[in-house]
């Protein structure tokens, strides 16, 4: 027999509908107040919560007992559902027409005080929400998070299943290949100084399902990565992993974007229109100064190299002379910025690695700028014309290689738009668009030699294949990224299917013969036996929760996530192991 009546209501449950009835509820008090004559608690579970009423006229022994009654005790009371007094109604609350008469009262745990409140806003640090995660978690917004990914979940498993695709597991222990970050190592005992990594994808596996002619894979799957995190990196997160055979890009891009569609109508009842807008990484780059555009604000960048290429100052001239471009953008009403406010984004252009930033202003009577000493009023007005700016209008430009101007650009546009608000008044808005046509590889000055973009496996778009030998730097990919309010959420391209073109890849990457074949000899060898043409697609399945429950960091969206530095304050890991366990997987710390 249990130890308490179960429960016949939640505490989200009840209605004016229910009045007269005899109920049994569970939870936790979440809020006690003595009114000298009548005691009332709030009674609270993840549906919910109750009022409950204890009166010593209508039960002596209970009103009593209710008098040590404390925040978080676990409660089980019975009693009978009444209407409020007329004025007494709480229309926040679902149940807020009634309150229950308690008869009956079972403590079946107390609580000490808590380290931070579980009602209302909480002012405690990340670091002490982390340690006590099972209090943090009490809390209505973080249920309401674990409550809206366990539906995308489901939404997920049913859309794919409705489109024939198959999920299935692939291994956590597995062979360690590069894929862009540190492997998380697992030593094994049976095989002394031989290692596991934990998954940084199921990349290989999943193409190897391919080769094996499941058509259409999925998963929803754990993937480690030890590096260094940010608010939406974890060192354990989770991926919707997606590969199909047969397809090419439109394909790929279509399922996703069916995706998506299905998760907002579902999820947060939004109507989200299809095709997305699409963007080449070099229209992005150009426009947004980054491959991550946000596109629900202004600040576009504009191109202004031509105008300022055979000017007198040298700057500019040299710059676009040897191969670099001269950008920015106009903020509208930007005049009234003061020197000092203008000093202050200089000041932050160069932290984000400008040698300088430049500045116009278009007033009513004309344009004033420290330029005026080097460019003439027809070079100025120029630029003002080719960036469509309006009296009122401030224009910043940066002038540096391609590469940098257009990400300090970048930078300092989102950076303006938090301090215009611009994202503020954008907060619920949801916008989706894809990034395509990236280089397949960029050359690394710390490691001397090319690295991929996306990863090893990326096909190249079949008409660059000639500039594989000669100009390999000048090869695109058939890769794309899916992008959410300035986030990248989903990544993917159509693999290399051919053993041939796999290996000069390789070469390309500076592995020889002999390490492609110890790291991906198994992946060569399967392309041996009749390989479809394939590609896929993954997502951040935790940064897609996140921006969708207006979340900050994916800390919000996860159980029981760890720290800026990989740590999980409340079980205390990663932590000291017996020197009997060091000793079974023959490991000595130094």
């Amino acid at each position: 027999m249990s130890n308490f009546k179960k429960r016949t209501h939640t505490c989200g449950e009840l209605r004016a509908s229910d009045i007269r009835k005899t109920v049994s509820l569970l939870g936790w008090v979440d809020r006690r107040r003595d009114l000298g004559g009548v005691i009332f608690i709030d009674l609270r579970d993840r549906y919910g919560k109750t009022q409950v009423v204890f009166q010593p006229q209508h039960n002596q022994k209970v009103y009593q007992q209710a008098k040590e009654l404390r925040s978080e005790f676990v409660l089980n009371i019975s009693g009978i559902v009444e209407r409020r007094p007329e004025g007494t109604e709480n229309r926040a609350l679902p149940t807020g027409e009634i309150d229950v008469r308690a008869d009956e009262l079972k403590i079946l745990s107390k609580a000490d005080p808590t380290p931070f409140p579980i009602e209302g806003e909480v002012d405690a640090g990340e670091e002490l929400r982390l340690k006590y995660r099972y209090l943090d978690l009490r809390r209505k917004p973080l249920q309401e998070n674990l409550i809206a990914r366990h539906r995308a979940y489901q939404i997920v498993r049913k859309y794919f299943d409705e489109h024939g695709f198959v999920e299935i597991e692939t291994p956590v222990l597995m062979k360690s290949t590069p894929e862009g970050a540190r492997d998380y190592l697992v030593p094994s005992r049976i095989h002394r100084g031989r290692f596991y990594a934990l998954p940084q994808s199921p990349q290989t596996y999943k193409q190897i399902l391919m080769v094996a002619g499941l058509d259409r894979y999925f998963q929803i799957v754990k993937c480690f990565r030890d590096e260094d995190l940010r608010a939406d990196r974890q060192p354990e997160f989770t991926q919707i992993d997606v590969e199909m055979s047969f397809v090419d890009e439109d394909d790929v891009l279509s399922i996703t974007e069916g995706l998506m569609v299905r998760l907002f109508e579902e999820l947060k009842g939004i109507k989200i229109t299809v095709p997305f807008a699409r963007f080449s990484y070099k229209d992005a780059m150009e426009r947004y100064g980054t491959d991550k555009p946000d596109v629900r604000f202004g600040l576009e960048l504009v191109n202004v190299s031509e105008v300022v290429a055979e000017s007198n100052f040298k700057i500019f001239a040299d710059r676009v002379k040897n191969g670099g471009i001269v950008s920015g953008f106009v903020v509208h009403d930007g005049v009234s910025f003061t020197r000092n406010q203008l000093d202050n984004l200089v000041d932050l252009s160069k932290s984000f690695g400008a040698q300088g930033l430049f500045y116009l202003k278009v007033t009513s009577n004309g344009i004033e700028s420290p330029l005026e000493k080097y460019l003439p009023k027809e070079t100025l007005n120029a630029i003002k014309e080719k960036m469509k700016a309006e009296t009122g209008d401030l224009l910043l430009l940066v002038a540096d290689e391609w590469q940098k101007a257009l990400t300090v650009l970048g930078n300092l546009r989102l950076d303006l738009a938090n301090r215009l608000k611009l994202l503020k008044e954008k907060k619920a808005e949801f916008s989706l668009v894809w990034v395509t046509d990236f280089p397949l590889l960029e050359y690394s000055e710390e490691e001397k030699r090319f690295v991929s973009v996306h990863h090893p496996f990326t096909s190249p778009k079949l008409e660059d294949l000639n500039l594989l030998d000669e100009k390999p730097e000048a090869v695109h990919a058939r890769s794309y990224d899916l992008i959410l309010n300035g986030t990248e959420i989903a990544g993917g391209s159509i693999r290399i299917h051919e053993s041939g073109l796999q290996s000069k890849v390789f070469k390309l990457l500076g592995l020889t013969e002999e390490e492609a074949g110890k790291k991906f000899g198994f992946l060569l060898e399967a392309f041996r036996y009749g390989t479809p043409p394939h590609g896929g697609i993954a997502f951040g399945f935790d940064r897609i929760v996140m921006l969708m429950q207006g979340e900050r960091s994916i800390r919000e969206v996860i159980a029981f996530p760890k720290t800026s530095s990989a740590l999980s304050l409340m079980d205390d890991s990663p932590s000291e192991v017996d020197k009997r366990q060091l000793d079974d997987l023959h490991l000595r710390i130094k």
